[in-house]
């Protein structure tokens, strides 16, 4: 039905991009018009066009003759027209969708023409790509397009001090990456002083290679963290411990039969390692060895749950995380995690939930303190928070679903400039992994022969090495890009198209560089891709493909593949798997079957949605934490922004008495009844009240509202006896200790929440929905953090004295490192209670004791 659909009024692509044709039409109309500018005129139409907006006109009725400027801009700049087709890509970029262009048909101009209309608002643009060397190419290059048009252009890259940043933010474009954006926020976002903020409101983004950033990304949130206190012996006893496991399988796992019985399934060793679902699970012989040798009565018991969690992240590390494929060691003997999607290192990047210290035992190189969670988010929410966001990719449409649910975007399919005349060829599959690396050698050595250039893309570094060493044997010159590689890659990749060029690549998702084709290559047959197993992404093998038969190039491709494949091994069918097996064909022999191909298909398709259905497991617990997040971000700026927060700190100072009188007075109303002792004494931990005196008739008067009422009354006098004492610096003070306190209870909250999580994954609720659990638990959890903000914030304004009355920001760095890069943050005024001994709880409300906070000599 949705076949004959399609027929009748063409898919939803085609349908949409009809929608704009009329507005494509007039853009071309000023063609003309425009061309007839001088240089000064055509730069005058920016402010033209600001003051249009500013007088009410939308950016749609100015969008034609903007598009045409930028057009003509673009030409005289750069000697590059817009095609028809990236006016088409720029006007879905522009409504807050995803133009999926073909790879080659260069989204990145294409991006010039929504920046420049939505940069006229005054409000930014963000252009957000994959690296930083991106980031400043594309900047450089079409960043002089807006410079010609008077816009600034600016560039946010690694390494760059805030003053830098802040000056790139308040530019009318912005360039950079996605992990540079996202941190930014984090950090903007625990500053003590509003002129330490580098960016803006978020207000447009348009983000290349956008299913590289927002799905495979997007399974590893952004983590801003401090240095942790907790011990590294675990990891290395849980180490020791599982090298001396036995691998196990479950017996009878693959009889359907024995599950309709309900017979019990027998486990075999001492662990079992499910691939498909990327986990570990002891066995009972293996609980009882960790039972005896961490000397414990119950794994299962709460109290060893951090036990138990180490030994499963243990099996994890030795089982599911392989050297020179998920990870290397570098040089200085740290592990350095690779892209699975890119092949690229990522410098600086750790695996969470203690997995990067597991690997680090494994590989016996220094196991690095566990850092402590200061602030996070994920990519989804922090993408979602711009008010407007658009995508450029050249394989979008197998994501679709996610996006559109996720971010609420569709993918418009943009035709290519010039039709595609690539043949893509059927996939080979051979039995064994050897006589397919045999029939991929066979067919490079038959390109290399004519100077036909060939690009063979692997999924691993380690088959690039082997394959590499192939090579070598049989004396094929050749190039090896992946991520030991990872420097010459703009070379090796500018080279690839040239007569008798050989390159392996692992993954070519994101490599931004174009392969130019040499002169004499066309009649060659083009660029030729060889694939030497399938992805478990479609994306990414659709991305290889891609390199080949840009702008009506020739080109061709084919994959080879074998039954020992990873993808065919775990997401095959066992039963499609055999019946080959009983064909008896020779290994050498190659497979061609209808079956096969849509195997592979399928399994492909299980793993997408595997992965989907993982990302959207986190998201659906974050989201908790993010309307959580949201709620303390703003309450933050306020203070951040608030010049005078007297009436909030009366407010808390109310709310604080009301909470410990109710404690006190048990529900009830006789003032015989209340525990007044024991409320006094906690009181004057908050709030210097000293004695406070109760005559025998004033208790006969009394109820809780005027007790409260005279509570407050006292405080409300301390409290103006501290401001007579602190005159105007009490502001500032005030200010200082309330962003403190928050910022010390949210990252406890982290924790706590980090924690609380764990727990409900790793312990059965019997017939409750672990969700569900965690969603009441962490409202309970906030509840009484916002609690514990007011307390401390009071106590600590109550207590405050000045150790310098110049009140001078004396700078106090504190290190801290994203699970990216390094960082970091500071600046605190000093502050100290007159009556704290320096064993006690700093008042500034940084967690630490007096004498290792703002007590230090």
């Amino acid at each position: 039905m949705k076949n004959l659909v399609n027929k009748i009024f063409g898919n939803h692509s085609q349908r949409e991009l009809k929608k704009i044709e009329t507005i494509v039409q007039k853009i071309e109309s000023y063609d003309e018009q425009i061309q007839q500018l001088t240089d000064e005129q055509l730069k005058n139409k920016t402010e033209e066009f600001k003051t249009r907006f500013e007088q009410g006109e939308s950016l749609d009725s100015i969008l034609p003759e903007a598009y045409a400027v930028c057009r003509e801009a673009a030409w005289r700049v750069l000697k590059m027209k817009h095609y028809r087709v990236q006016l088409m890509g720029g006007i879905i970029l522009h409504n807050g969708r995803i133009a999926e262009m073909r790879t080659g048909e260069g989204k990145t101009l294409v991006a010039t023409l929504p920046s420049y209309l939505n940069a006229l608002t005054g409000k930014g643009v963000h252009i957000v790509t994959v690296n930083d060397y991106l980031a400043a190419r594309d900047a450089e290059e079409m960043g002089q397009v807006h410079n010609f048009l008077g816009l600034k252009v600016g560039c946010i890259v690694s390494n760059m001090d805030n003053s830098k940043r802040r000056e790139a933010y308040n530019c009318d474009i912005t360039y950079g990456t996605n992990n540079e954006f996202g941190f930014d926020y984090l950090r903007d976002n625990m500053v003590l002083y509003a002129e330490e903020m580098v960016q803006r409101d978020l207000n447009y983004a348009i983000i290349d290679e956008v299913d590289s950033i927002l799905i495979d990304e997007a399974r590893t949130p952004l983590i801003i963290s401090g240095s942790g206190t907790k011990s590294t012996h675990l990891y290395k006893a849980a180490d020791i411990f599982v090298r001396r496991l036995k691998k196990g399988q479950l017996l009878g796992e693959e009889n359907a039969m024995s599950t309709l019985m309900r017979e019990e399934i027998e486990e075999e060793g001492d662990f079992i390692v499910d691939e498909k679902q990327r986990s570990v699970t002891l066995t009972a012989d293996g609980v009882k060895k960790a039972e005896q040798y961490f000397g414990i009565e119950n794994l299962a018991d709460p109290e060893n749950m951090e036990i138990q969690h180490h030994i499963t992240i243990a099996l994890k590390a030795h089982n599911l995380m392989h050297l020179e494929k998920d990870y290397i060691v570098d040089e200085k003997g740290e592990i350095v995690i690779v892209d699975e999607f890119t092949g690229r290192l990522m410098d600086g990047r750790r695996y969470s939930d203690g997995l990067h210290q597991a690997i680090e035992a494994k590989e016996g190189v220094e196991v690095k303190k566990e850092s402590r969670t200061l602030a996070t988010i994920t990519y989804q929410n922090y993408f979602n928070r711009y008010a407007k966001k658009a995508g450029m990719t050249g394989t979008g449409q197998t994501e679709e679903t996610e996006l559109r649910d996720i971010y609420g975007m569709d993918v418009i399919v943009i035709p290519t400039n010039m039709p595609v005349i690539r043949n893509d060829n059927p996939d080979i599959v051979f039995k064994t992994e050897a006589a397919k690396f045999n029939a991929v050698i066979e067919d490079i050595k038959n390109s290399y022969e004519k100077k036909q250039p060939v690009l063979v893309g692997t999924v691993t570094i380690d088959t690039s090495e082997h394959l590499s060493k192939l090579l070598k044997k049989e004396g094929i010159k050749h190039k090896v890009l992946n991520a030991k590689y990872h420097a010459q890659e703009a070379e090796i990749v500018s080279m690839a198209g040239k007569k008798g060029a050989i390159t392996i690549a692992t993954n070519m998702a994101g490599r931004g560089t174009d392969i130019k084709l040499e002169e004499g290559v066309q009649e060659l047959g083009g660029l030729k891709i060889i694939g030497t197993e399938r992805h478990e992404s479609r994306r990414i093998d659709n991305q290889l493909r891609g390199r080949s038969g840009r702008q009506g190039d020739p080109g061709e491709s084919r994959f080879y593949l074998a039954l020992e494949d990873n993808l065919m091994r775990l997401f095959t069918p066992e039963a499609t798997l055999k019946m080959f097996d009983t064909l008896g064909l020779p290994d050498d022999e190659p497979i061609e079957h209808k079956i096969l191909s849509k195997a592979i298909q399928r399994a492909q398709s299980r793993v997408e949605n595997n992965h989907y259905g993982a990302r959207k497991h986190v998201l659906e617990y974050d989201r908790v934490m993010n309307e959580q997040r949201e709620v303390m971000y703003a309450e933050r700026y306020k203070v951040l922004k608030n010049e005078n927060l007297r009436d909030n700190v009366l407010i808390m100072t109310k709310n604080v008495i009301n909470r410990v009188v109710d404690n006190a007075i048990s529900g009830t109303e006789n003032p015989r009844d209340w525990d007044l002792p024991m409320m006094f004494e906690h009181l004057n931990t908050i709030i210097p009240f000293g004695e406070i005196e109760i005559k025998e008739d004033e208790i006969q008067n009394l109820n809780s509202d005027k007790f409260k009422e005279m509570l407050y009354e006292k405080a409300l006098k301390l409290y103006e006896e501290k401001e007579a004492e602190l005159g105007e610096q009490i502001r500032e003070i005030e200010r200082v200790i309330m962003l403190k306190v928050i910022d010390q209870k949210w990252m406890d909250h982290l924790d706590n929440m980090d924690q609380m999580r764990q727990g409900i994954n790793l312990q059965s609720y019997g017939q409750r929905n672990p969700l569900v659990e965690y969603k009441f638990l962490s409202y309970d959890m906030f509840e009484e953090m916002t609690e514990n903000i007011q307390q401390e914030t009071v106590k600590g304004i109550f207590h405050v004295r000045i150790a310098n009355k110049d009140m001078k920001r004396e700078a106090v760095v504190k290190q801290t490192t994203t699970n990216h890069q390094d960082t970091s943050l500071g600046n605190k005024p000093q502050v100290k209670g007159p009556t704290i001994g320096r064993n006690d709880p700093c008042p500034c409300g940084s967690g630490k004791k007096y004498k290792n906070c703002c007590g230090q000599s």
